[in-house]
């Protein structure tokens, strides 16, 4: 006998189904600082660019929620120790921010406290993560820099770019709710190198090297571009992924139009687009103003036709 279908659970469907609507592309204006310590800059490049549109279900996008309102307990617990923790800057009323690279890299702090019990005249960056048991049994067995590279980056930038030398990094376990709280120092020379790293990325009018070109390395395996990187899958067809964009002082320009794009420009793009030529997995065997013809794996051609395009 067949087995019966699981019965519809509308509620529950409605409920993750709201989380993906608000969700929306999940394109962020800015490279970054959470992910400059990615150990793939060509990842990184498809991040800047818009590369890859990021789908998530309604249960993770409500996994990330969860590790979000975990930080206010953090702060709680944190002030339970006679620590002073500020969330906001007190001279704007709004999340502690760092920029750089004309504001084209940056992030954003979860907090930054002083009276800690290990250094109490100390100001520190603190970073508040979540993690499931074996990554948590991983990072305190290894610590932060070893176990979660990219989180310590992320602290070095913040601490490189506020002046301060300590960073406190808070992580709970989301099976157990224990605890890991591990002090961060500044290295200067760490942090000047992924600057460096995120100015390449930014400033790349073509990918970088991949880390590997065998698609089953682990790395290229659980990317989020791996099908427009390996699979030569088609990129997403926007401002960003296109050849007439730059990234400049402020904000992107639009060469073909002569002009600035702001944010929902950009995401909507033009009849102009021409796709980045590394974005397209074929060879270039003509090009006019308008146009690329490309010559594809299968020996097909095919024309990123702009011609007929309307500009936005």
């Amino acid at each position: 006998m067949a087995a019966l279908p699981n019965p519809p659970k509308p509620t529950l469907s409605a409920i993750y189904a709201a989380y993906e609507a608000e969700r929306g592309d999940g394109f962020r204006d800015h490279l970054g600082a959470s992910l400059i310590g990615k150990s793939c800059e060509r990842a990184l490049w498809y991040d800047f660019r818009w590369a890859t549109l990021q789908q998530f279900s309604g249960r993770i996008l409500r996994l990330f929620e969860t590790g979000n309102l975990e930080e206010a307990r953090l702060v709680r617990n944190l002030r339970m120790t006679g620590a002073t923790v500020l969330e906001v800057d007190p001279e704007t009323g709004r999340q502690w921010r760092v920029e750089a690279h004309g504001g084209h890299f940056g992030g954003s702090l979860d907090a930054v406290a002083i009276g800690l019990r290990e250094a109490p005249k100390t100001w520190h960056v603190v970073e508040f993560k979540t993690h499931s048991a074996k990554s948590f049994r991983d990072l305190g067995a290894k610590g932060v820099a070893v176990s979660k590279p990219q989180h310590w980056a992320q602290m070095q930038i913040y601490m490189h770019l506020t002046g301060l030398d300590r960073a406190l990094y808070v992580a709970v376990c989301k099976d157990t709710d224990a605890l890991h709280v591990e002090r961060v120092h500044a290295d200067r020379a760490a942090a000047e190198r992924l600057l460096d790293r995120a100015r390449r990325v930014i400033e790349a009018k073509r990918p970088p090297s991949r880390i590997s070109e065998d698609p089953t390395w682990w790395e290229c395996r659980f990317c989020d571009h791996r099908a427009v990187c390996h699979d030569g899958a088609a990129a997403e067809s926007n401002c960003r992924t296109c050849l007439h964009s730059t990234a400049l002082e402020g904000g992107w320009h639009c060469g073909r139009l002569d002009r600035m794009l702001d944010g929902a420009a950009q995401r909507a793009g033009c009849g102009k687009h021409l796709f980045v030529p590394d974005l397209v997995p074929g060879e270039v065997v003509d090009a006019g103003e308008d146009h690329v013809v490309y010559r594809m794996p299968d020996g097909t051609q095919w024309v990123n036709d702009a011609r007929g395009g309307a500009p936005c």
